[in-house]
């Protein structure tokens, strides 16, 4: 079951309005569903194409521990990584 909506209020100029009204008879939703799903989207390219990530310093040494870890050796993978791709064959 899907957790309950909660409204947010915008403020939009008439013409911003219009502009937005038309895009969503466009895209053949209502008003309330085109705002909320093009910012949805907009939260989400803003937030996976930032180019500075914070991270707490624990996780931080979590991470580096991990990274000089000696490698897995993992057969699979390393016959993959012999094959030759089906695209070069």
């Amino acid at each position: 079951m899907s957790s309950p909506m909660q409204p947010v209020s915008v403020r939009l100029t008439p013409e911003e309005r219009e502009l937005v009204k038309n895009a969503a008879l466009e895209s053949r939703t209502n008003l309330s569903d085109f705002i909320r799903r093009r910012a949805v989207e907009a939260a989400e390219i803003e937030l996976t194409e930032r180019r500075i990530v914070t991270i707490p310093v624990e996780e931080w040494e979590k991470f580096e521990a991990w990274a000089d870890e000696e490698p897995k050796k993992i057969p699979a993978l390393q016959r993959l990584a012999r094959s030759r791709p089906e695209w070069q064959s």
